[in-house]
């Protein structure tokens, strides 16, 4: 269902939240993978405050909707979406990535609340997530399973392992379409450069269709083509969804925005002011086009 202009504006307002929480979290820890983070955060909101199925009062509720974010170095923006819930102490983001914090780098679901796979290392989310939504199937249980890949992880093996099961899978009867959700965060980037240089992934969305996936190509910065989109794959029995969000690497952090040498890094007294700046510009551009385009 299409998102309402009050939708739209209430997921905007969440999502500035977020990043400034985000780049809170960051400035006290000392560093922290700001691009990652930034690009896929619409992403998070838009799952867990629209369209996941759980319950705040009940955190690990067993008909909950799950989420496997595969990029587990996102844990900076994951982590504030995670306190913003009320299922963890507001405190512990002051000790991010610090000796003795229960929130590491890369979450871990034995320690954080709400997370729902530990994922520290890169290109077994999408795994975890065909073995979830094969759970839902054999229990009768009718929670979808949302994976979040990051595109540098894609040059893992074992992604297109599970993308073979999967459709193999939901072709057999034994899961639906559905069940299965996958997003990868296209942010043309990883640590070492632009994910093209490094070991080129395109055609990215041909070979997800080659895997047997119905594969959507959008604006992942745009609330409501992933609204759109989420949709199409909720509607999909036949075959899993991959939805390609073509994302911008530190989006919302002006001059910073787009460049691969910002997947990780610290931010100064300084830099942390001019990208609270930066950050509320961004989101005011955003709000505009909400202003101007919702119904």
């Amino acid at each position: 269902m299409a998102l309402s202009k009050q939708e739209w504006l209430a997921l905007e307002a969440k999502a500035y939240k977020l990043r400034l929480d985000l780049l809170e979290t960051t400035y006290q820890a000392g560093s922290g993978h700001i691009g990652g983070g930034s690009s896929v955060l619409d992403i998070l909101t838009i799952l867990y405050y629209k369209y996941m199925n759980i319950r705040i009062e009940d955190p690990k509720w067993e008909e909950r909707d799950r989420c496997i974010v595969s990029k587990g170095h996102a844990g900076i923006a994951y982590a504030p979406l995670l306190v913003d819930l009320g299922w963890n102490d507001p405190e512990q983001l002051k000790t991010f990535n610090l000796t003795g914090s229960k929130m590491g780098i890369h979450l871990d679901s034995n320690k954080v609340v709400g997370v729902d796979a530990s994922t520290g290392s890169l290109g077994h989310g999408l795994s975890i997530g065909v073995g979830t939504a094969l759970a839902a199937q054999l229990q009768g249980k009718s929670f979808s399973t949302y994976v979040v890949l990051g595109d540098g992880e894609l040059d893992e093996g074992s992604n297109w392992e599970a993308a073979m099961s999967a459709s193999h899978f939901v072709q057999t009867g034994r899961m639906k379409g559905s069940s299965l959700i996958t997003i990868v965060d296209r942010n043309g980037a990883m640590i070492d450069g632009k994910t093209e240089d490094i070991m080129k992934l395109e055609p990215l969305a041909d070979k997800f269709t080659a895997f047997g996936f119905q594969t959507l190509v959008i604006d992942g910065h745009s609330l409501p083509a992933l609204s759109a989109a989420i949709d199409t794959a909720l509607a999909t029995d036949d075959k899993p969804t991959c939805i390609i969000a073509d994302t911008v690497k530190a989006q919302g952090f002006g001059s910073k925005a787009g460049d691969f040498r910002w997947h990780y890094g610290a931010i100064d007294g300084a830099g942390y002011e001019q990208a609270k700046k930066d950050q509320t510009a961004y989101y005011e551009g955003r709000k505009a086009i909400a202003e101007k385009e919702g119904v």
